[in-house]
């Protein structure tokens, strides 16, 4: 489990195909090689994923993680080359302040930005969610965005509006979107598990 409040900005530095539908990324970071481990769970642009490899070079620790199709297919990850910078959160630990949302590491699919208006070292993104998962979508709710906590300002038919302080700017890679990016979308727990209850009243 994540809160959504980034702790990195890693970069992405190989890129390899390991056979049919498996892809094995390496990562730079900034954190302590010692303090991960292999097994370890990652939120990589809100992903989550296991570290299966640890390392060092140039004096900043890396760490290497497998994606398999279904992942590649349904998430951003799928078109990562060398060089992208990504958000990094590592998983909780029992004691952690939660400062964010409940965030699983689950991708629920790509929302891709529509409209982006800079306003005094804020920016306001106007986005577009997947169909399906509008129904999830509410003001002033909460939502995950390449594994940032945000709350969810206007929604209006498939698109919704955050706005970003300047904190988030500059801890995160959000300040860099153009319109056109895309994004790993995961909707928030209790809005999902909601919707199930409704469901089966129904």
């Amino acid at each position: 489990m994540f809160t959504g409040l980034v702790s990195d900005v890693g970069e992405i530095v190989t890129v390899r195909e390991r056979g049919e539908g498996l892809r094995r990324l390496t990562i730079a970071c900034r954190y302590p090689r010692a303090s991960i481990t292999e097994g370890s769970s990652i939120a990589c642009a809100g992903v989550c994923l296991t570290v299966v490899e640890t390392g060092e070079e140039g004096g900043r620790t890396r760490f290497a993680v497998d994606a398999a199709a279904e992942t590649l297919g349904l998430t951003t990850l799928g078109g990562w080359q060398g060089g992208r910078k990504i958000n990094l959160e590592r998983s909780l630990k029992i004691g952690d302040e939660l400062g964010g949302h409940m965030v699983a590491g689950h991708v629920d699919g790509i929302a891709v930005v529509t409209h982006r208006n800079d306003l005094n070292g804020m920016v306001r993104f106007e986005l577009r969610a997947p169909h399906a998962l509008v129904r999830f979508v509410a003001p002033k709710g909460s939502i995950a965005l390449d594994g940032v906590s945000l709350t969810i300002n206007e929604v209006a038919g498939d698109t919704f509006s955050v706005l970003i302080i300047p904190h988030t700017l500059k801890v995160t890679t959000l300040g860099e979107l153009a319109v056109g990016a895309q994004l790993n979308i995961e909707v928030d727990l209790m809005a999902r598990y909601a919707a199930r209850l409704i469901e089966l009243k129904e």
